[in-house]
């Protein structure tokens, strides 16, 4: 009993000092503190296990004060392992959300009638089942690897919907982000339709960084995907906030474009589109399509799932926003219901509250009003000290619907920055604007191609421009 007394404080003095060169030699690794204050942690830390470690294998000492540095090894080692914690989710977060393969999915939908008797994919074995022109031959390909199948193909969705009323297909198959635009402009659209299988098509959308000095004014492009699929698959963006960061200043400038500007799509001729449509082809026709509109040079993009918003939210216990009016949000939403001025809510309701546009007179206007406000009261409370110990919470929350094509190294000399300058950001927003009607769009939607969209106020563009320059060359 003796031998073992005196021999685990000697085990304890063992861990620590290696539990001790782990955790500095992380420190250094992941690269978040400037190296002053790395030098003073690492000087402090061995200077803390040199005394315990002494104190422990010292026979002189005494048998209390033994005790006392035993106990003070095992809360070093227990708080080196949530430093760990910290520090292993920090890294996994960083390389989870950089992308590295350049790769982004499309999900298609394998389309039948109730009535019909088709369950699963296998039910349409020798049968046929039609496609729209584009993109058809690769969509058949892919699809003949799971069973044999006749097939067609239609230029127009009105065809190839009516192909299936019709019976002269036993199935149609659908991009699902143009199935989800369909049901947007008409909400009975094929009502009596079920999907039976769906499948993935990636393509490659390679965006080439330039070089980022985070100690200049910089652009950060945020889009907020409508994807039902994944950070991976190409969606909607439904949320377009360019975000100019002023390090210098401490200043950050959010310009909101709605959705439905009415915007030419980068490298494309003939009709303009809705912005939001931009998303579909990919997070670099969203990309370019912001920097001929604004005549910028956006250095990093943020993708987010608005499933973001929902866990965020809730992992922090809600935010506080501010409503004008009172309205119900609509579905899926219905239960979030919105008094005038400020109330609590969660992520679902938060998520409510951003993507209503129903609600108010200018619509999507208003809608980017709102996203900035849970942009901003998002951004304020992860910020403040007393949410640290939400910290794994709120990286567990976002990891998996979020994406950036920032590398490693500047998303940890961003932390850094910040880290070894807290101070606080002032955060400007900014919305443009334009005339809501009615137009075709490049995305063709239906047989007369005419659906809502918002022709741009070139005078709120222009301000924008005027305001980005501003803080870029302040």
């Amino acid at each position: 009993m003796k031998k073992t007394l005196n021999f685990m404080p000697k085990l304890l003095g063992i861990i620590l000092s290696i539990i001790t060169l782990l955790f500095i030699i992380s420190l250094f690794k992941i690269n978040i503190l400037n190296m002053k204050y790395l030098l003073l942690i690492t000087i402090t830390l061995i200077v803390i296990t040199f005394i315990i470690i002494f104190k422990l294998f010292r026979k002189k000492t005494r048998k209390f004060s033994k005790i006392i540095f035993s106990c003070l090894s095992l809360i070093l080692i227990i708080t080196y392992f949530l430093g760990f914690s910290y520090i292993n989710n920090t890294t996994n977060f960083i390389k989870n959300v950089t992308t590295k393969d350049n790769k982004e999915y499309k999900t298609y939908n394998v389309i039948t009638l109730k009535l019909n008797n088709y369950n699963k994919i296998n039910d349409l074995k020798n049968k046929k089942i039609s496609f729209l022109s584009d993109n058809y031959n690769t969509q058949k390909e892919t699809l003949n690897k799971k069973i044999n199948f006749e097939s067609n193909n239609y230029d127009n969705i009105t065809y190839l919907t009516n192909s299936l009323i019709k019976k002269e297909s036993d199935a149609i198959v659908i991009e699902e982000n143009y199935l989800n635009i369909l049901e947007e402009e008409n909400q009975d659209y094929l009502k009596d339709k079920k999907i039976i299988y769906t499948f993935k098509i990636g393509q490659n959308n390679k965006i080439k960084n330039n070089n980022l000095n985070i100690n200049k004014p910089y652009i950060i492009y945020i889009s907020g995907s409508d994807s039902r699929s994944g950070i991976k698959t190409v969606a909607r963006s439904d949320v377009n906030i360019i975000v100019v960061v002023n390090p210098k200043k401490n200043k950050i400038l959010m310009v909101s474009t709605p959705r439905d500007y009415y915007v030419q799509l980068h490298g494309t001729t003939g009709y303009k589109d809705k912005l939001t449509h931009a998303g579909v082809y990919g997070i670099n026709m969203s990309v370019n399509t912001m920097q001929d509109l604004l005549n910028i040079k956006i250095d990093r993009y943020i993708k987010v799932c608005f499933t973001t918003v929902i866990n965020v939210v809730d992992v922090i216990n809600g935010i506080d926003i501010y409503s004008d009016k009172a309205f119900t949000a609509r579905h899926p939403n219905r239960e979030c219901k919105f008094v005038k001025g400020t109330q609590h809510v969660n992520g679902k309701c938060a998520l409510g509250f951003s993507r209503e546009r129903y609600a108010y007179s200018s619509g999507d206007r208003h809608r980017g009003e709102n996203q900035e406000q849970v942009l901003t009261k998002i951004i304020e409370k992860i910020s403040s000290p007393n949410y640290i110990t939400k910290y794994n919470d709120i990286l567990k929350a976002i990891d998996g619907s979020f994406e950036t094509n920032a590398n490693f190294e500047e998303i940890t000399s961003i932390l850094k920055k910040q880290i070894d300058d807290p101070k606080k950001w002032e955060i400007e927003t900014y919305n443009l604007d334009g005339q809501s009607t009615m137009g075709p769009t490049y995305t063709k939607v239906n047989e007369q191609n005419h659906i809502h969209i918002m022709v741009p106020y070139q005078n709120t563009i222009d301000k924008a421009k005027q305001k980005i320059k501003e803080y870029l060359n302040s």
